[in-house]
């Protein structure tokens, strides 16, 4: 289900057929309200697991193993991304006359500043979020843990992330003044379902596979309703003017809590497919699609500014998501190849390399 849910996420970013006309918006729309499950998915998922692997050991012991495969994922994206990022800044200075240098001194502190490097995750790229937010999320639950119960995890969660709502997506009623899609307010919530779900040992059997299938279709419309509402009669705006997509909801939590439930009741599914061997792949693709996404792009703006307006033509877009993903299997390949990294192993950028190297002198 990992590759499923990190093309959806690849999906959420490439924007399907935005801006190509009304009806364009309307599927981009469609496209990014049914796939804003999957990033709750992959925090649901680390909580539980989790939970099975500090269920007869310390915590710490693992949330230190789990830092450390974490951070060699956030740098190897950043060292992918930084370069290209900081080139398109630079290209679009030259562009509109202004200093590269200048340029090239506001991108260096922003992306070292240490609030956003260290915490929320968007110094370089927005899209590498996840990986702070999935550490802080699991540090966390395991901090609320080990001061009370795993009973308390769950409720003290809820109440951040009710904050978190109020401040992304039900604005109208309060004005929250700062960031609230980070790990406090969104992840740790996400991140305690999954733990609790195991925790309380809630396995769904085989016999409510089918009620659940049912709560997956119910959930997945009152989201596209409660989106729909929150994004074009409450704002007055007619639907398919522009795309309004929350990254969640209130209906969020039940859609990707019952997707979860569904897939325990349903251990083997996709067992006899291929499915499961491209799961390995999952996180190396997350990790690369920005880079790759970010060159298209560039070459898309390059394009456009010779007088060929390629992002209104249907064909850009059904060929960017594809390209993406394909793009970001092929870099995280070769990465593994030239053994900057290891798939499956360490994705500190050169251990592969060194280890490699070290063996060859002995």
């Amino acid at each position: 289900m990992r590759i499923i849910a990190i093309v959806f996420v690849v999906v959420i970013h490439t924007d399907p057929f935005q801006g190509v006309s009304a009806y364009g918006n309307m599927i981009n729309f469609g496209t990014k309200t049914i796939s804003r499950f999957a990033v709750p998915f992959f925090f649901i998922t680390s909580g539980y697991f989790f939970a099975i692997k500090t269920a007869d050991r310390n915590s710490a012991t693992y949330l230190k193993q789990r830092a450390g495969k974490l951070t060699s994922l956030y740098l190897f994206g950043l060292l992918l991304a930084a370069p290209i990022f900081l080139a398109g800044r630079l290209a679009r200075a030259e562009l509109t006359d202004e200093s590269a240098w200048t340029t090239a001194i506001s991108s260096a502190r922003e992306f070292l500043n240490p609030a956003e490097l260290l915490y929320y995750g968007t110094s370089v790229s927005d899209i590498l979020w996840f990986l702070p937010a999935l550490f802080f999320s699991l540090l966390f639950v395991s901090l609320v843990d080990q001061v009370g119960t795993p009973s308390y995890v769950l409720p003290v969660a809820l109440g951040f992330h009710l904050i978190g709502l109020l401040g992304s997506t039900y604005t109208m009623f309060v004005d929250i003044p700062f960031e609230t899609r980070d790990a406090l307010f969104f992840g740790f919530f996400y991140t305690s379902l999954g733990y609790t779900i195991r925790v309380r040992d809630w396995v769904p059997t085989e016999k409510t596979s089918r009620p659940l299938v049912g709560l997956i279709g119910l959930f997945a419309a009152v989201q596209f309703i409660e989106f729909y509402f929150l994004g074009y009669p409450l704002r007055g705006e007619a639907f398919g003017s522009y795309v309004y997509a929350p990254s969640y909801g209130v209906s969020t939590a039940l859609l990707s809590t019952a997707l979860f439930l569904y897939l325990l009741s349903r251990p083997t599914l996709f067992a006899e497919t291929p499915i499961p061997n491209w799961g390995i792949y999952a996180v190396g693709i997350y990790v690369t699609h920005p880079t790759i996404f970010a060159t298209l792009e560039s070459i898309r703006e390059v394009v456009e500014t010779m007088g060929y307006p390629i992002d209104s033509l249907i064909g850009w877009h059904l060929f960017l998501t594809p390209a993406t993903i394909a793009g970001a299997l092929a870099l995280y390949v070769l990465a593994h190849r030239i053994g900057l990294i290891e798939i499956g192993g360490s994705h500190l950028p050169g251990a592969p390399w060194l280890r490699t190297r070290r063996s060859d002198t002995k």
